[in-house]
């Protein structure tokens, strides 16, 4: 069965609404509870800049509201852990949950991991993913400042991203299949009413190419069959969005509970799969209505139905989950409200580093590299100001020349670099990843299984550089992944980038979509997130 001192009433797979609801309701009735989440707490709703249709709240962010949501389910005592699922195992009373830092036991399961972006399926959509094709208009929006910009889709995403895109773009042309937006008539309104966005109905998307960019995109009148071809000379480029809905990410379920001929989980009434133990919740569920607050009533439901399974399961096998006096909880990264005017962080993100530097077992040394920018102050601010709260780590500044300023390199205690280095300052949704990244470095570090060591250890030399921006939510799963290798093969290197500080990269590398991850200078350049089984495949054997 496992140490009882990993056995949970719940285990809850996805951080957005529904799960941090659910995690909420089972921590205050006094259950154990952890949220498993691969990427960044919140969901999907953290990249919405504006939530008005949430009872009870009258304006804000979708990030600060499931901030708020997070907060509230660990001041109850629920449990975080960022980890990506890779099985379940229901046979028994005691179900077995493997992450990528290890097994969890529990009683229930709830499965609340949310949708991803779904693909169109034109010609070059794929080929042209990073260096045209984008799907969230927050991580890469930027990329396109000055540009003409395509969308794809004529849902709520496609209505509000325009609207966000019109920061960036010199124009935006929505392109929707049907006979207009299939969203609220209030959501579509800003977009409609916009003087730089036009939106073209009834029709589909059939190629983009290019060389180094997309400098031409073909669509056809679904009605009328009239081909409109849009090409730009050969150095310009554009960019097209897609928003084209989401797909369940129900493949973790799939051979073990019922779904629809979509992917979709089938519950009952009470949220429950049709296998025991098992419960749904949020976008992964059957439902006609996909918004925050059904997801809010998915969650508390499936944790009123939950407690009573633990309920009887305690009863049934005399075991009754521990909460451990201090709950370790992740780092979550710091914002502009969460900073206090005395300091970078606030107190309880001091409380959580203070559990992160209490579990490393050696000290490591910040070796900064600098110039005369204003960045590289606040870089050794930012540094000066974490390695005054533990004395687990110490700061050096280096006379050394170093070509891409500045930098932190993470070094153990005899100054031998460990191959982790961020480029800029590691803020924003990079926060988290350079603290596991300390927390890695150091040991003994998250959880690996001993095949997946084995193969970290046995990859050949290879350098890894990986852009970012501060705002991709999607970003963080390979930065950890790519520092979580490094650290255990001393031929491999992981240096992460902001791009908005080194624009030289993103023109080198024909960057137009984070993250991005380059192999070897060059000689291998891929886009999009990626956990430790993906990048394994990729590096060198």
């Amino acid at each position: 069965m496992g140490n009882i001192n990993h056995l949970y009433d719940a285990v809850i797979i996805g951080g957005g609404p529904a799960g941090l609801t659910a995690a909420l309701y089972l921590a205050r009735a006094r259950y154990r509870v952890v949220v498993v989440e691969k990427e960044r707490f919140g969901g999907q709703i953290t990249i919405t800049h504006e939530v008005v249709n949430f009872p009870g709240v009258e304006r804000t962010s979708g990030e600060a509201l499931t901030e708020t949501m997070r907060r509230q389910a660990q001041s109850f005592g629920a449990e975080f852990l960022l980890a990506e699922v890779t099985e379940l195992k229901m046979d028994g009373d005691v179900k077995t949950v493997r992450t990528s830092r290890g097994e969890l036991q529990c009683f229930g399961i709830l499965l609340a991991a949310g949708a991803h972006p779904r693909k169109v399926g034109f010609d070059g959509e794929e080929e042209f993913k990073g260096r045209g094709v984008a799907y969230c208009a927050t991580c890469d929006g930027e990329f396109f400042t000055g540009k003409e910009v395509f969308v794809v889709g004529g849902g709520f995403a496609a209505a509000e991203e325009s609207v966000f895109l019109t920061k960036y773009a010199r124009h935006v042309t929505i392109l929707i299949r049907g006979d207009g937006f299939t969203c609220a008539p209030a959501a579509a309104e800003p977009a409609l009413l916009h003087e730089k966005i036009t939106v073209v109905t009834h029709v589909q998307v059939e190629e983009v190419s290019g060389n180094d960019g997309l400098n031409y995109l073909r669509y056809r009148d679904t009605e009328t069959g009239k081909v409109t071809e849009y090409r730009l000379p050969e150095g310009e480029t554009f960019g097209v969005f897609v928003f084209a809905g989401y797909e369940p990410a129900t493949s973790l379920v799939k051979g073990l509970a019922e779904c629809d001929a979509q992917g979709y989980v089938v519950t009952d009434r009470s949220q429950q799969t049709s296998r025991e133990g098992l419960y749904a919740a949020g976008d992964v569920c059957i439902k006609p209505l996909r918004q925050v607050v059904t997801a809010v009533g998915d969650g508390a439901l499936a944790a009123t139905e939950l407690e009573r399974y633990a309920a009887a399961l305690q009863k049934k096998t005399g075991l009754h989950p521990v909460q451990p006096a201090a709950v370790p909880q992740e780092v979550a990264p710091p914002s502009e409200n969460s900073r206090q005017a005395d300091g970078l962080f606030s107190t309880d993100m001091l409380a959580q580093l203070d559990a992160v530097f209490q579990k490393m077992s050696s000290s490591l040394r910040l070796k900064l590299y600098l110039d005369s920018t204003p960045l590289s102050s606040e870089l050794q601010g930012y540094m000066e100001e974490l390695c005054s709260l533990t004395d687990k780590l110490s700061l050096e500044i280096s006379n050394e020349t170093l070509e891409d300023r500045p930098c932190v390199r993470i070094c153990r205690e005899d100054n031998v670099w460990t191959g982790l280095a961020f480029h800029g300052v590691p803020g924003g949704h990079e926060f988290t990843s350079f603290v596991l990244g300390l927390y890695n470095a150091s040991g003994p570090g998250q959880t690996l299984e001993a095949e997946m060591l084995r193969s970290m250890q046995t990859l050949k030399s290879v350098d890894m550089k990986i852009l970012v921006s501060l705002s991709c939510t999607m970003c963080p799963e390979l930065v950890t992944a790519a520092q979580r290798i490094a650290v255990e093969n001393p031929g491999i290197t992981a240096e992460v980038y902001d791009l908005n500080h080194f624009p030289v990269l993103r023109e080198k590398y024909k960057v137009m979509s984070v993250p991005c991850l380059v192999l070897d200078n060059g000689r291998t350049v891929s886009f999009g997130k990626k956990n430790i089984p993906q990048l394994l495949e990729l590096l060198p054997k």
